[in-house]
């Protein structure tokens, strides 16, 4: 069996071709009767009539669908943001494309054969706005993800409010005692990393010691790093405020592979509230990043701009969530 087209629910209904467009396309009040629209909506419903939205698209110039480049899938933070991007965009008959960059956070390569061709817009989370002048970032709408909002030519940003998190990160450990800190950062050389760090080393005043190692972003690259710095007991800090919940994770593996007790010994925090956050034992205490609002905000920004509209939006909140791998700072040994 063929698809049904139109002109087969036109026959069937005894109307022109015209009629059904204007009903299917919502267009009939004050041009064709009810009692026509309703009898064109019935037979194209009995015929099982789908519209073909690629021609109309094609017709329209427009392909309702937007691209979310994203430096990897193996992170849960990038598969919220999906999620929450895709909501808004279904609410809006849009279809999101989720694109993993090959190259991480460097130059994303073109997906398609002419990404210009083949979308309305871009969305790109954690990445440099010139990173994406393969893919069309100069030419298409791009709305940037926590990335630097000065920096490109990027329509619209949506940000988390990641100084706010450390301030918070802060003002939890330094009531509790500590003055010693690691920051465990990620090597990953991208804007939010280095506003995590900046705003960590104003935060901690002249009373406190900062030692930042940089790690790889992930579990097994943490651990060899803190098991590196926390070999030395003099040296050792109070206090580990970690770029991300996966080098967290690393933290803890090299304590208690060093006999550190958490957060008797040592206290460690994390940043996004992955699950991975109440997976370990003690459960961390990390920042919580709402990443299927940044998803939605994501979204909502690029519709808002191919609308004609200018999108402003202040940084979303974040807040600690305060668990078991913090504590008051171990008293010194004489």
């Amino acid at each position: 069996m063929t698809r049904p087209t139109s002109r087969d629910v036109a026959t069937a209904a005894g109307v022109s071709q015209a009629t059904v467009s204007l009903v299917l396309g919502d267009k009939w009040p004050g041009r064709v009767s009810e009692r026509t629209a309703t009898h064109v909506r019935e037979t194209a419903t009995r015929l099982g009539y789908r519209p073909n939205l690629a021609a109309r698209n094609l017709r329209l110039g427009t392909t309702r669908t937007a691209l979310l480049v994203v430096p990897a899938l193996t992170n849960e933070f990038f598969a919220r943001v999906y999620t929450g991007a895709a909501r808004v965009a279904a609410e809006h008959d849009f279809g999101v494309v989720l694109y993993p960059s090959p190259d991480g956070t460097g130059p994303a390569r073109d997906p398609f054969a002419s990404a210009r061709a083949a979308l309305d817009g871009v969305i790109a989370s954690s990445m440099a706005a010139d990173a994406l002048d393969a893919i069309g970032g100069a030419t298409l709408p791009l709305v940037m993800l926590d990335s630097d909002p000065t920096a490109g030519t990027a329509a619209a940003h949506i940000n988390l409010a990641m100084a706010d998190g450390m301030r918070q990160i802060t003002e939890h450990l330094l009531p509790l005692g500590h003055r010693r800190f690691l920051h465990l950062a990620s090597a990953i050389d991208t804007w939010t990393f280095h506003t995590r760090a900046e705003a960590l080393r104003a935060l901690l005043g002249p009373d406190t010691e900062l030692r930042t190692v940089r790690a790889p972003l992930t579990v097994d690259g943490a651990r060899t790093a803190m098991e590196t710095a926390l070999a030395t007991p003099q040296d050792r800090p109070t206090a580990i405020v970690c770029d991300d919940d996966i080098l967290a994770a690393g933290a803890c593996k090299a304590a208690r592979r060093l006999g550190l007790r958490i957060p008797e010994d040592l206290s460690v925090t994390g940043f996004d509230d992955l699950a991975l956050a109440t997976a370990v034992e003690p459960e961390l205490t990390t920042v919580h990043l709402p990443a299927e609002r940044v998803g939605e905000q994501g979204m909502a920004a690029l519709l808002a701009i191919l609308e004609g509209t200018t999108w402003t939006a202040p940084d979303i909140p974040v807040r600690l969530v305060v668990r078991d791998s913090t504590g008051p700072a171990p008293t010194p040994q004489p």
